[in-house]
């Protein structure tokens, strides 16, 4: 088949994650994966999120994913090294939003150039299925949480005051208030309830989630009464560790030498700075496994601190042989596919918590807020991890150790050990199942007389 004939029965789709990497991140994968079963997808984000989005893409397997720049309007407050929430301050973010909301008339154009046949879009803009339908292009939602947390937001949003009614995981009224406070959240004259319930509404017949049944069969089923709408899980999205890079060696040969499932790998995510107070526990809980490690250490851009200034006096001259200390990024999935690590320390946001499924990776849970606290919850019920114990919502090093010691050695936790594994051969084997699903339920909503039904990998 040549070029030309590829390209003419391909489903043409454009992409619009919200600003932040643990939805840009999904969404590229997702991007991928729908290219590689002749797939054309315009990646739509600001200049500052497609820069690395960009870098990503050299590899010639992609040439289908083509990056395409959405200029936000200009706001004094709002520099364009602000247009991510990649070291957003925290006050900014309703500035963030409203820019996004003003874009809308430049994505309306974007539309009209390049006349896509799809519209993929994320939960913080509802106007962006509006401007869809106004060129009469069908639009999906893609949620990038989980289908547990998606069915918990929906249900708060529907009821509120009411038990979320799901004994397993757990989660009274006082928790899913917590939890869920970020609904409430108002940006230009809009709540995040309401983004989220109208992108749900706004979708055409069916939503995407980044999940697997493998993992939440009950809850996708529950969503989809909940919302009206059928439920089409994309899968896991993790990509496979990428080819070594020159600054990613030193932490691979450093691996090397350890035993087989005998480091626990220690991560709160891109976006969750721990206190010094977290630090200075989690820390001392290391030491008092004794197990070894990695810690990727982050701190907010505009802090001025080192290391050796955020961790107890002495930890690393302490740790030099059992641990090694990262700061700022680490390439995550790399480590998880490792052979010598065999726990995952946690803040269980929702791309994390599936990396670590996926690779076999027991999961030791430390969440932080948003849906994560969920997300923990969920790790324990499929059976795949433990929660760090917490009293008054404090961490204490003492817990720590004790979750890292069940986990990585004690008895207990072999079985906890085994489903991680067992769960990982059936997610990798699913994995393509799912997304031949994705695309057959695209080709049936966009309609057979549109577009060619022929969908090979190519």
């Amino acid at each position: 088949m040549d070029s030309k004939r590829e390209r003419s029965n391909s489903i043409s789709i454009l992409m619009l994650p919200w600003l932040a990497h643990g939805h840009i991140s999904p969404f590229l994968d997702l991007a991928k994966k729908l290219s590689l079963r002749n797939c054309h997808v315009y990646f739509c984000s600001t200049p500052i999120n497609l820069k690395p989005v960009r870098e990503s893409l050299i590899d010639k397997t992609f040439s289908s994913i083509q990056p395409v720049d959405l200029h936000l309007p200009y706001l004094e407050e709002l520099p364009p090294q602000y247009h991510t929430t990649k070291d957003l301050p925290p006050h900014l973010m309703s500035s963030l939003k409203k820019a996004f909301d003003s874009a809308k008339p430049k994505f309306s154009n974007i539309l009209k150039v390049l006349k896509p046949n799809l519209l993929i879009y994320d939960f913080m803009q509802p106007w962006a299925p509006v401007a869809a339908r106004e060129e009469n292009i069908e639009a999906v939602m893609l949620s990038t949480c989980g289908a547990a947390a998606s069915s918990l937001m929906a249900f708060y949003s529907n009821n509120p005051g009411k038990e979320f009614p799901f004994q397993a995981l757990n989660f009274p009224q006082d928790e899913c208030e917590k939890s869920m406070h970020f609904l409430h959240y108002t940006a230009n004259g809009i709540t995040n309830k309401e983004r989220y319930m109208q992108c749900i509404e706004r979708s055409s017949n069916i939503i995407l989630i980044k999940t697997s049944r493998e993992i939440e069969s009950q809850y996708i089923d529950y969503l989809s009464g909940l919302v009206g709408k059928e439920i089409v899980p994309v899968g896991p999205l993790v990509q496979e560790p990428a080819k070594n890079r020159d600054d990613d060696m030193v932490i691979v040969e450093w691996l090397n030498k350890k035993d087989p499932s005998s480091v626990v790998f220690v991560s709160f995510g891109s976006e969750y700075f721990l206190s010094l107070a977290e630090m200075e526990e989690i820390a001392r809980g290391l030491e008092l496994s004794k197990v070894s490690f990695i810690w990727v250490v982050r701190f907010h851009g505009g802090d001025k601190i080192s290391i050796h200034e955020a961790l107890p006096e002495g930890f690393l001259e302490r740790i030099r042989e059992k641990g090694m200390v990262v700061e700022g990024w680490a390439p995550q999935a790399k480590i998880l596919g490792h052979s010598s690590i065999g726990g995952f320390m946690s803040h269980c946001g929702w791309s994390s918590t599936l990396e670590g499924m996926v690779f076999g990776v027991p999961i030791i849970a430390i969440p932080m807020r948003l849906d994560q606290p969920l997300n923990a919850k969920l790790v324990v019920e499929v059976g795949v991890g433990v929660e760090v114990s917490r009293e008054n919502e404090k961490l204490k090093a003492e817990e720590v150790a004790k979750a890292i010691k069940k986990v990585m050695m004690q008895e207990e936790g072999k079985e906890v050990r085994k489903k991680a594994k067992e769960l990982s051969q059936r997610m990798k084997d699913k994995d393509d199942g799912e997304m031949d699903v994705v695309v057959e339920k695209l080709v049936q909503l966009l309609g057979e007389s549109r577009i060619s039904t022929t969908f090979e990998e190519i």
